[in-house]
């Protein structure tokens, strides 16, 4: 069911929006060789708290067969797409980092992820995070009221594919706002799904997951991390963004 936002939700969840990146920003300031995904995790929990907010992630749990998420935040490692548990795995120069965020703040959720590089990378990485971030920006700009769902997924899509980068169709894009994962599913490929109009007050996660090789992916034994099923690199970029009348607002920015 959708649920649409008023403009006092949609404050709340700008507020909670703004923590979200500042945390970010923090993290992009530590990140370097030598540190550890536990660090960063404990980087983010902290400000979060700070902040009088907590973690949308820590102890979620879509399914009873799926042990409660550990952390605060998703940090996944080169080929591993998303849901990264954090841990004691040293993060070295060449490295690319996925980082995904959900922040509750009194109720109102936020959700954004983006992919940083870890000292110096390959030009091949380098174009896998900037093309990603690209595909990111190029469905915002197609959420627009009087658009379907399928013109942001096209928009993904094709820009990843004139690439001949993969996309990943297992996960997708979301509403958000009340809960962490509501209606509609945005996709980042032309599927035969659901395809609802765009109207104002709708709020959710565009969230393109882009491989250098292959579509596929597998999960692990933990039951969350998702990896490459060809071990290629892979990024994910993320906004929360809120369809208004007469613009769509990026929700998860400074």
């Amino acid at each position: 069911m959708l649920r649409l936002k008023n403009k006092k939700d949609i404050d709340k969840i700008r507020s909670s929006g703004k923590i979200l990146a500042e945390t970010f920003e923090i993290i992009k300031e530590q990140l370097k060789p030598g540190i550890t995904t536990k660090d960063i995790d404990n980087i983010s929990d902290n400000y979060i708290n700070k902040c009088k907010a907590k973690s949308a992630f820590k102890g979620y749990r879509p399914y009873p067969e799926i042990p409660a998420f550990p952390a605060s935040i998703c940090i996944s490692v080169n080929d591993e797409v998303i849901h990264g548990i954090p841990s004691s795995r040293i993060l070295k120069e060449g490295d690319i980092v996925s980082l995904d965020l959900g922040v509750d703040l009194d109720g109102y959720i936020s959700d954004a992820a983006i992919t940083l590089p870890v000292g110096k990378i390959s030009e091949k990485n380098i174009l896998l995070i900037k093309v990603t971030e690209e595909c990111l920006y190029k469905g915002i700009e197609m959420a627009v009221t009087g658009n379907r769902v399928a013109d942001i997924s096209k928009a993904v899509f094709y820009h990843a594919k004139k690439y001949n980068f993969g996309v990943v169709r297992d996960y997708c894009g979301h509403g958000v706002g009340f809960s962490l994962h509501e209606d509609p599913q945005i996709p980042n490929y032309i599927g035969s799904g659901q395809n609802p109009r765009l109207k104002a007050g709708m709020v959710f996660a565009i969230e393109p997951m882009i491989n250098i090789g292959g579509d596929k992916i597998y999960i692990l034994d933990d039951k969350w991390t998702v990896k490459t099923a060809d071990h290629s690199y892979s990024a994910h970029f993320e906004h929360t963004v809120a369809v208004l009348e007469d613009k769509t607002e990026i929700l998860t920015s400074l």
